[in-house]
């Protein structure tokens, strides 16, 4: 038998006896080995989620938006006005044009993301060069609806899986935290000035259209990230508070945070002692909560706030 396989049925063989030996090696066993489980999946989810993203991006601009000259805004759309003045490659711009972003994003945020988001773009441009994508359709309305959704389908793909197609957003981050702008503001800013120089470059028509499809690509974008479950989070202060944590935990089958605090109220701000409730719940149960509250305590104060996203506890998990 070769020396390397017998080696390593001696050094299983060992660890084996030592784990019926040992409780807690088993249990070290056993959480390295969930990590390395979990590390796995993520793995493999986060480079399905990229590759499917590169994918969806590259048919949105080849088959709707490069052959009817509309653009995008941030990095793409810079990249498609500059390839539709000077006719160099799409493919290359994407990737010179990015590279100040991905260096930004290094700095700014951190060594994984820059290694993802060349592999995303690098990506982006590999498949706009070898892959040829038919045009759909030459209707202008349609091209600038569903190219934003295909480019903006594949960007939020992308993010999901932890890289990115697009440096605009590393850049607002940058500013935001130089200039005190919000990130918001910062991609607003600097998508007015793309889409202007769209209009005097090429016309005021193509710049319209244009902007349609960017507000096509922001609104997929927002939606693949966030979901359709958008959370909402949701703060209870009622002196039945008993009555109604058991309510959430078992009707809603939501989980429940209990804070301690103080409730001031009257002339000398007399201090009462409370509870506090707060949980997580999708819009689609707000209607049910706020009914259940009501039967409980139609006096009980209830404040609702919108939540990007979460994870863990009792909120079930999102699917890819």
């Amino acid at each position: 038998m070769n020396s390397i396989w017998k080696r390593r049925i001696i050094k299983a063989f060992i660890i084996q006896k030592l784990k019926k030996n040992d409780p807690d090696l088993q249990s070290d066993f056993d959480q390295t080995s969930q990590k390395l489980r979990v590390t796995l999946i993520s793995l493999f989810k986060d480079v399905f989620l990229i590759v499917l993203g590169v994918i969806s991006a590259a048919f949105g601009l080849e088959s709707f938006l490069l052959p009817n000259m509309f653009i995008d805004g941030g990095v793409t759309g810079i990249s498609l006005l500059v390839s539709e003045i000077t006719s160099i490659p799409l493919y290359i711009l994407i990737v010179v044009i990015n590279i100040p972003f991905i260096f930004l994003g290094f700095k700014v945020i951190g060594k994984r993301f820059a290694i993802r988001a060349t592999i995303a773009i690098s990506g982006l441009a590999l498949s706009l060069l070898l892959i040829d994508f038919p045009e759909v359709t030459q209707d202008k309305l349609l091209v600038s609806v569903f190219g934003g959704f295909f480019l903006g389908a594949g960007i939020g793909l992308s993010v999901r899986g932890g890289g990115v197609l697009d440096g605009t957003e590393v850049l607002a981050i940058f500013m935001s935290k130089k200039l005190g702008t919000t990130v918001g503001d910062a991609i607003t800013i600097i998508n007015v000035i793309i889409f202007s120089a769209a209009a005097y470059l090429l016309s005021i028509e193509t710049a319209l259209y244009s902007m349609l499809t960017y507000l096509a690509a922001s609104k997929t974008l927002d939606f693949v990230i966030e979901g359709i479950e958008e959370y909402t989070g949701v703060t209870i202060i009622s002196e039945h508070n008993t009555k109604i944590m058991d309510m959430i935990t078992h009707t809603m089958r939501r989980g429940v945070t209990i804070y301690q605090g103080k409730q001031g109220y009257g002339n000398h701000g007399h201090m009462n002692e409370i509870d506090i409730l707060y949980t997580v719940v999708t819009r689609l149960e707000i209607s049910k909560l706020n009914r259940e509250i009501e039967k409980i305590d139609p006096n009980a104060f209830v404040i609702m706030h919108s939540i990007n996203d979460t994870r863990g506890g009792m909120i079930k998990k999102r699917s890819i």
